[in-house]
């Protein structure tokens, strides 16, 4: 478990917003998500859905808020996608997804590290396909950002 994703992206906005998009459902779905269903609070839950009527599969679902500190840090675990569920989603403990938010000049600088990682061909498959996704996903936020 030393495997470890770590990406930054600089959010053009201040560090308050720059979390909201973490937390908020609404912003969560502008750019993450299909569906998002979150409680800002430790051990609320930070569900998150790619296809709602399907709950159970490419979802979050059963995942909860860690740690946090606004508007600084969050931290949720995480659940894998239908490819990789039936061993990512039932690791005890789940993979776990960190956020700092560094207030910088004209922006934000994000730092998104996910941990958890198991040494298996079959979790360095994930890893590669979460690396991937994760990377996607903030540049799409960074664009984002960049237009508000």
């Amino acid at each position: 478990m030393d495997r470890i994703i770590h990406l930054k992206a600089f959010l053009s906005c201040a560090s308050q917003e720059a979390f909201a998009y973490f937390t908020n459902e609404t912003l969560l779905e502008s750019w993450l998500c299909q569906k998002a269903e979150v409680n800002v609070e430790i051990g609320g839950k930070y569900y998150l859905f790619w296809e709602p009527d399907d709950r159970e599969n490419n979802s979050t679902l059963g995942c909860c808020i860690t740690a946090l500190s606004e508007p600084d840090f969050l931290s949720f675990e995480w659940k894998g996608p239908k490819p990789f569920k039936h061993f990512a989603n039932e690791a005890d403990p789940l993979t776990h997804v960190a956020v700092f938010f560094l207030p910088r000049d004209k922006g934000t600088e994000v730092h998104l590290l996910h941990t958890g990682w198991r040494s298996t061909p079959e979790w360095e498959e994930h890893f590669v396909w979460q690396e991937r996704a994760w990377n996607f996903a903030l540049k799409a936020l960074e664009q984002k950002t960049a237009k508000s």
